[in-house]
């Protein structure tokens, strides 16, 4: 990766007092001020690009003065047409890279992300890595891409060359989070539950906060466990399930009760609570709300917010006797095999709200 030392700083100094000079010359002859049109002050710059003995260093100056001014101007397309003629021209100039991302940002400012998108893809693919002021220009690509990209194919090679390339500029343990995420849009379940588990593996992975994924540790917490489960809680249908319940309470078996419940994240909350806060989970045997009482249950379902949940009202609980039980069609399409199936995930506790 090549680096602008010292020596371009000093000499991109020259370049601009040069340039600075020259133009001031110009417009001093032509009895003009500093307002007057940025043409011509481009116009200038560009004949000292001219000048013979100019070094890399001091024809970046230059140019990127030239840029600079254009985007002050919000001169966009000028812009875009003068970096990409300069890099047709000048092939072997070591700072094309660089002005190719300015092209690439231009583009983004105008929202034309496809073409934001192909120069960016084309830097990365076509041109070394650069560092510029600090900064790898790949990297800056890259983070750029994944924010303008909607195609998950192309975000997961982006997050992929984000974690193998600059480990030490990104947080692993989001990238990995989010790279599941993509493999799971796209189906690809072996590998999502493999990087789900990479992001479970990670020291921060419980108490990390990303942007636009809530709760990101639980979701892959339940989707590794509930993978690692043997899932035979589950009923192929909702009467099925509801009938299994209904027998359980009736014939006063809490045991069959405890199997029949989901084995991962069943919630007992009140309907103010989340159920996925940590106070949610738990883990109890139900003859300890039984013992003694005589339950009774309603004949009919209530149908849930979705054709994919229900839930039946069941009475005669210990402390507090209205008890909600939560049926849900299984979303697991890892496994098409429980995928629709139906589980007992959850009680909630009192009066439907």
């Amino acid at each position: 990766m090549m680096t602008i030392r010292k020596k371009y700083l000093i000499e991109s100094f020259v370049a601009l007092v040069m340039s600075a000079a020259f133009v001031f010359t110009v417009l001093s002859c032509r009895n003009s001020t500093k307002t007057d049109n940025y043409a011509d002050d481009i116009q200038a710059m560009k004949q000292l690009l001219n000048s013979e003995n100019l070094s890399d260093e001091a024809r970046y100056g230059i140019i990127k003065k030239i840029s600079t001014t254009l985007l002050s101007q919000k001169q966009h397309t000028q812009l875009i047409v003068y970096l990409t003629d300069w890099v047709e021209t000048h092939p072997q100039d070591k700072f094309n890279a660089y002005w190719l991302l300015m092209v690439a940002h231009s583009y983004m400012q105008t929202n034309a992300d496809p073409m934001a998108e192909f120069y960016f893809e084309r830097i990365i693919k076509n041109y070394p890595d650069l560092e510029v002021e600090g900064q790898s220009i790949h990297f800056l690509c890259l983070e750029n891409l994944i924010k303008i990209s909607r195609n998950s194919d192309s975000r997961i090679k982006y997050f992929n060359q984000l974690i193998n390339r600059f480990p030490s500029s990104v947080s692993i343990t989001e990238m990995y989070m989010r790279l599941a995420r993509e493999y799971e849009n796209i189906g690809e379940w072996t590998k999502a539950l493999r990087t789900y588990n990479m992001f479970l593996e990670q020291p921060d992975a419980a108490s990390i906060q990303i942007t636009d994924i809530p709760d990101a540790y639980n979701y892959a917490k339940t989707l590794i466990d509930f993978n690692s489960s043997p899932k035979d809680w589950t009923f192929r249908s909702l009467a099925s399930l509801e009938t299994a319940i209904k027998e359980a309470i009736f014939r006063y078996q809490p045991n069959r009760l405890d199997a029949i419940r989901s084995k991962v994240n069943f919630f007992a909350v009140s309907w103010k609570q989340d159920e996925n806060a940590s106070t949610g989970q738990v883990d109890f045997s139900m003859a300890n709300y039984m013992h003694g009482n005589r339950i009774s249950y309603d004949k009919e379902l209530i149908p849930g917010p979705t054709p994919n949940e229900a839930y039946l009202r069941t009475t005669g609980w210990t402390t507090m006797p209205t008890w909600y039980f939560y049926l849900r069609e299984v979303n697991f399409p890892a496994d098409p095999d429980i995928h629709g199936r139906w589980e007992w995930a959850g009680i909630y506790i009192g009066d439907m709200l």
